[in-house]
């Protein structure tokens, strides 16, 4: 079964960037859609990005569109969320996501935190 590790989280100023990074083990990443959602403190957990098992299709939500992309290496069994012009609603835990058939796996998340 698949796992999945998210890393690149942190503290960044308003403005700023970060990438984060769902790194997979255990099965072909290629046989599985993923994307990214996040939960912010005393709010559901939201969608923000998806991304087909081929990397040829992406989805984006209306709050970050124009702001984050994400991008997949099968290759390198990696998943990414490139944030640009973080703002502090965007504070929230971020959870990889990996879905086949009606199977959707998660990793543990990582927290990112937009503050001056």
């Amino acid at each position: 079964q698949l796992q999945l590790v998210e890393s690149g989280g942190g503290l960044v100023q308003p403005g700023g960037s970060l990438r984060l990074s769902c790194a997979t083990s255990g099965s072909t990443l290629e046989d599985y859609a993923t994307g990214w959602f996040r939960q912010a403190p005393g709010k559901e957990r939201e969608a923000v990005a998806c991304i087909s098992s081929s990397g040829r299709s992406t989805n984006y939500a209306d709050s970050v569109k124009g702001r984050f992309t994400i991008s997949r290496d099968n290759a390198k069994n990696t998943v990414y969320l490139q944030m640009n012009s973080l703002k502090p609603e965007d504070t929230a835990v971020y959870y990889c996501y990996a879905d086949r058939t009606t199977i959707r796996l998660w990793g543990q998340g990582t927290q990112v935190t937009v503050s001056s």
